[in-house]
């Protein structure tokens, strides 16, 4: 089934059908495409425009990257998981297939063309992959503490865009038995180049617990910790930042051991939930605003920038936008590359996108997922369209 609260989903083996080209219609546009998400279905396949399409107007994409990453919409059903990418500069949608070859339960993170997975199930399997290309490479396992599967993991993926040197980060977070404040927090590297996993650092988080959302930003780990009510019982400061600098593993200083809390950045606001994100280097936050009196009830979405440790509101949603996803929940799916950000409610197949540079709110074109049971859930990730980045 499919996992909320993180950008999951259920892989099933399967073929590209790249010959399958759904019905394609011209999309109505407006000023600012308030009224897409209400207009005509438009789907094609990938396999079917590539040769004409995209790869002709982008021949150049060995040597120059898109200006706009994509956003991978899917839900699950019993027998199959239907996937569209959505192309915002073509404001086209397209048949998508991840390569694949299990049926598990998957959290993603990418990063300059690439795809990262990690099996949310045993925590332990790693895959990247660039779904342009349909390379795909399995990782060994990541490590595990004490032999156990972790209660919480989260994946971040970065790409050194020059080199395509790449490292995974798993960030993992364990009750500490009988001790309800207690909670085990452990970080697992993998250098592509060298092959392996290390473990540079592992602690013990009190009154904090680990969770499923983390970053890596300008050679930073970022990692969203929530308050287990024990130690801080202010609302402002249910979400909690705390920061692994990924040079301290190459030293022995055990400094960073001990100032992982000491250094962390509360939250802008009591938030429902948290979404980080890599914007060219720039640490971005997607947080549901709770209200004031019951802070675990969304109120509106908010953005903001970490500037020198400090949170900066990069933009609130509008309320007509909050009201045009018709259900929202506490938690919703939200992530981003460069400039562009996603955001999609868990219920609704409606995909709104925020510019930052131009602080900009759009409606998508419309998808063409459509809701068929009152409990269908939906969700997405993005990622960027290469076809230079090789495993």
């Amino acid at each position: 089934m499919l996992a909320m609260g993180t950008e999951e989903w259920e892989l099933y083996p399967c073929s590209y059908s790249g010959s399958q080209v759904i019905e394609y219609r011209p999309v109505s546009e407006d000023e600012d495409g308030e009224d897409d998400q209400n207009g005509a279905d438009v789907a094609v396949s990938l396999d079917a425009v590539l040769p004409d399409d995209l790869l002709e107007k982008r021949h150049a994409w060995s040597k120059t990257v898109p200006e706009k990453p994509w956003y991978f919409m899917f839900t699950c059903s019993q027998d199959a998981v239907s996937g569209f990418a959505y192309d915002p500069s073509l404001r086209k949608w397209y048949g998508f297939d991840f390569p694949c070859i299990e049926r598990s339960n998957w959290a993603t993170s990418s990063s300059a063309g690439l795809v990262c997975l990690m099996d949310s199930e045993n925590r332990r399997s790693v895959l990247v992959c660039n779904p342009i290309t349909k390379d795909w490479k399995r990782l060994p396992d990541a490590p595990a503490v004490g032999g156990r599967t972790a209660d919480y993991s989260g994946l971040a993926f970065s790409v050194d865009r020059s080199t395509h040197r790449y490292t995974v980060a798993v960030a993992r977070s364990s009750q500490v038995p009988s001790e309800y404040y207690q909670w085990e927090f452990s970080i697992h590297l993998y250098d592509s180049v060298s092959g392996t996993w290390a473990t540079p650092f592992t602690g013990v988080l009190l009154g904090w617990r680990g969770g499923d959302e983390c970053v890596i930003c300008d050679g930073v780990l970022y990692y969203l910790v929530y308050s287990t009510g024990v130690v801080m019982n202010d609302s402002e400061h249910r979400h909690c930042l705390v920061m692994y600098d990924l040079d301290a593993r190459h030293s022995s200083s055990s400094s960073s051991h001990t100032s992982l809390l000491s250094m962390a950045i509360p939250a802008p606001c009591a938030l429902t939930c948290g979404r980080l994100m890599n914007l060219s280097e720039r640490l971005v936050l997607v947080g549901g605003i709770g209200k004031q009196d019951r802070p675990g009830v969304i109120k509106g979405i908010g953005i903001w920038e970490l500037r020198r440790k400090e949170w900066h509101e990069v933009a609130r949603m509008p309320h007509r936008y909050f009201q045009g996803f018709g259900e929202f929940d506490d938690v919703f799916a939200s992530c981003g590359a460069r400039d562009l950000i996603y955001i999609q409610s868990y219920g609704s197949p409606a995909l709104l996108t925020f510019e930052m540079n131009h602080r900009s709110w759009r409606w998508s074109a419309k998808s063409p997922v459509s809701k068929r049971f009152p409990l269908q859930l939906f969700t997405g990730f993005s990622f960027e369209p290469r076809l230079d980045i090789a495993l």
